[in-house]
């Protein structure tokens, strides 16, 4: 299980989203003309602190994938702001947020597709570091070899190609790639999804402790909340581009409260000690994000709506100490 997060850090906010949104549009016809969007992000608000992972999970297509996305500013919002060290970078062109690049890394999905497979371990590896013009080829390569034996790769290897590895031994390729210019927050894509579920565990294992020995923060986004709960310190619940439901994790899995979350949780093979096993079928398919309900986006799922639920969406409530949810039955 990952360490709670240090009252020291409590405030310490690293990176903060405000009303995050992305709309994509969507082009219909010969001439592609039309007026309608996806919603894949609809305002979104959390914040990140120093030394902590936040755990985002929810069904495919909800849009955890993009907001991932949208805080490295690989992909431009439509709306909101996205705070990194106090410092709005929202705004800021690719080559503003050059300097800023180190800081911020992310852990792609697919261990195969993410590597070039013409490119040896030792370039993909240290392809970071060749706009470092001061650093000589000798100390390039010793923190290679450095970065390598910290996630558990033989330096050895660093001159083979990415199709003599297995799907674990790449994807500890990716994770070096992520950590050798030393960043302070790292995006986890669905880092595990692709791997055995033997070889996951490791990787859970390698992800805990190279947190703690770089101090890094992390953003680990997945859609099993099973594994979200061996790593995250606090958990936020993903739905049709917003957030429904945060929480320090105990709070999360000990007390759920939004109808979603506890619906998501019934699902889980192996449930807490003491938990309820009944398991809850949500009834229906997930909502198109081009025409989502009106009032709450979860109303027609869930098996307790109102009839306010179909008219006015919920706001967003601190219902304990760190649990937030929006939800009209609170």
């Amino acid at each position: 299980m990952s360490s709670r997060v240090g009252v020291e850090t409590v405030m310490d906010a690293l990176l903060k989203v405000e009303g995050l949104k992305k709309y994509f549009p969507v082009k219909r016809g010969i001439l592609g003309r039309g007026n309608e969007v996806i919603r894949a992000v609809d305002g979104v608000q959390f914040e990140i602190r120093r030394g902590e992972t936040f755990g985002l999970v929810g069904e495919s297509g909800c849009g955890k994938s993009t907001t991932g996305r949208l805080i490295l500013r690989l992909i431009d919002p439509t709306e909101g702001k996205i705070w990194f060290r106090n410092q709005d970078i929202t705004p800021m062109s690719r080559r503003a947020m050059r300097p800023l690049r180190k800081a911020l890394q992310i852990i792609f999905q697919d261990p195969y597709s993410s590597l070039n497979p013409r490119m040896t371990v030792k370039d993909i590896i240290g392809e970071g570091l060749n706009r470092e013009e001061t650093i000589r080829p000798k100390e390039r390569e010793e923190r290679i070899r450095d970065v390598m034996q910290k996630v558990g790769l033989r330096p050895e290897h660093f001159g083979r190609y990415p199709h003599e590895f297995s799907g674990g031994q790449r994807q500890r390729i990716g994770i070096a790639r992520a950590i050798i210019l030393n960043p302070e927050l790292v995006v986890a894509d669905e880092p595990l999804s692709a791997l055995d579920v033997s070889i996951q565990a490791q990787v859970i294992n390698l992800l805990e402790k190279l947190k703690e020995d770089l101090r890094l923060s992390y953003l680990f986004i997945s859609h099993d909340l099973s594994v979200v709960e061996h790593i995250s310190d606090r958990i936020g619940v993903m739905y049709l581009g917003k957030i429904v439901e945060l929480a320090l994790r105990d709070s999360l899995y000990d007390s759920p409260k939004h109808p979603y979350t506890i619906a998501l949780l019934s699902a889980v093979p192996v449930p807490r000690v003491g938990s309820r096993k009944e398991r809850i079928l949500l009834k229906g398919d997930l909502p198109s994000p081009i025409n989502p309900p009106q009032g709450c986006r979860f109303h027609n799922r869930c098996n307790r709506a109102m009839e306010i639920c179909s008219q006015s969406e919920p706001d967003w409530k601190e219902i304990q100490e760190e649990h937030y949810t929006a939800c009209h039955l609170y």
